[in-house]
């Protein structure tokens, strides 16, 4: 058997969506369970598309998820190949040149004619088309779907292969790449899959030997439809910017479209290559759901040590990391259980780099005398420790036939100016004496 040899092939048009990326973990771990290669290859032919520093951000983004290619290929630099392939199809009878103007099918609209009129003319020069056979079938089996798809040519159109300014297009690059860097096993989305006659039909008209083809299923949106870059973030690098971290990314992504058989949901990459399996693509459309995605950064947060998650925060924050190192340390651990993104830092723990603004609304009636008595505790206390703090207050509840949760709140709102909190207590003994005092003779 040959050795298995995979590739991940994105156009540097755009931000790497989680679809692309989902790819590119299956097409790594396919090749690395079988010790084969895992194969780069940058489709920057679309130059009107390509996107200023696109292919660094592409390797950038791999390599945040340590996923490692052993070759790297540009299509731009290897025109002469196409050309030639494209050539050989004319030559062959099974391509034609053509000289009709190019449409532009989102302005337009897509043509519903599947035989371009150029087809019988005897042209020397302009764009190579593919020559579709009037009548005849091309099929191929899916080894995702484990099914076997047939289309008859009639119904495949005329596809441009090489564009007059010597460009391919998709339709001739990917074949042409695909034999000459010997993939054994391609991994395609979905919506890829009306492309595959045309594709079969120049791997067959080249002489060349067929991979196999899987086309993975499609990430829904949980209203229904297929994900939508206008529904919310699902570039790679916005989810990263949310503050999700790869490591959560990486087990999301992975069980979209693929199951293992024993439901295990948490795997480090080397586990994942270890345990992968190729019959356990699935075959239903999963669902984007972010509520399982937020659940799986909590558990990798929790897995971060302190000192860990407080660099994290260092970054996306200038003001926490502005603090002293033990009063980081403190916060981070006060709100490590609590939050989902790296990014919640500062709607559960802004209030201890900036003083809040106070909304009484939202205060209990009897709040001036919960503050006066806080107050007086907080100034004459002894000894400034969580113990000390928590026995004194709850002393001083009891004597006063106050409402436990109501004293609180109070306390809660007037120093850090929300309901939703990391402890209170616990809040104060890191704010200090001298800034919690502050805060509450304002009110």
């Amino acid at each position: 058997m040959a050795q298995v040899r995979t590739r991940f092939a994105p156009s540097p048009t755009g931000s790497m969506h989680i679809g692309n990326l989902r790819t590119a973990f299956y097409a790594y771990a396919l090749a690395k369970h079988e010790n084969g290669d895992f194969i780069l290859r940058i489709e920057d032919t679309d130059k009107k598309r390509e996107v200023k520093n696109g292919t660094l951000e592409i390797k950038a983004l791999l390599e945040i998820f340590d996923i490692k290619w052993d070759e790297f290929y540009i299509q731009s630099e290897r025109l002469p190949l196409y050309k030639n392939a494209a050539e050989e199809l004319v030559a062959k009878g099974h391509a034609f040149y053509c000289q009709c103007e190019a449409k532009n099918a989102k302005e337009e609209g897509f043509s519903s004619i599947l035989r371009d009129p150029c087809r019988d003319r005897d042209l020397t020069s302009g764009a190579i088309k593919l020559k579709v056979p009037d009548d005849g079938e091309v099929k191929f089996k899916d080894f995702i779907l484990n099914e076997e798809i047939l289309w008859h040519t009639p119904v495949v159109f005329d596809a441009t292969l090489l564009k007059s300014d010597g460009y391919p297009t998709y339709h001739l690059a990917v074949v042409v790449d695909d034999h000459e860097m010997k993939i054994t096993h391609v991994l395609r989305g979905h919506d890829w899959l009306p492309s595959t006659p045309i594709h079969l039909l120049v791997y067959k008209f080249l002489g060349y030997e067929i991979p196999k083809i899987g086309h993975l299923t499609d990430i829904l949106d949980p209203e229904g439809g297929k994900l939508s870059k206008r529904k919310g973030s699902t570039s790679v690098r916005g989810l990263l910017n949310e503050g999700y971290l790869p490591e959560a990314l990486f087990n999301f992504v992975i069980l979209c479209g693929w199951a293992p058989k024993d439901n295990r949901e948490l795997y480090t990459l080397s586990e994942f290559v270890k345990n992968f399996d190729i019959n356990g693509f699935q075959k239903s459309n999963p669902i984007f759901n972010k509520e399982k995605l937020d659940w799986f950064n909590g558990e990798y947060i929790r897995k971060l040590s302190n000192e860990s998650l407080s660099s994290k925060f260092q970054i996306i924050n200038s003001k926490f990391a502005g603090l002293p190192e033990d009063k980081q340390i403190k916060i981070t651990e006060l709100i490590k259980d609590r939050i989902k993104k790296i990014n919640d830092l500062k709607s559960f723990a802004g209030f201890f780099w900036e003083t809040p603004s106070v909304d009484e609304n939202l205060l209990s009636k009897d709040y001036q005398k919960h503050i006066s008595d806080a107050l007086q505790i907080i100034k004459n206390l002894d000894s400034w420790k969580l113990e000390n703090l928590n026995e004194k207050l709850m002393a001083n509840i009891q004597e006063k036939g106050y409402k436990t949760g109501d004293f609180f709140m109070t306390l809660r709102i007037a120093i850090s100016g929300s309901k939703f909190t990391p402890p209170i207590n616990d809040s104060i003994i890191i704010l200090g004496k001298d800034e919690v005092v502050k805060r509450l003779e304002k009110l």
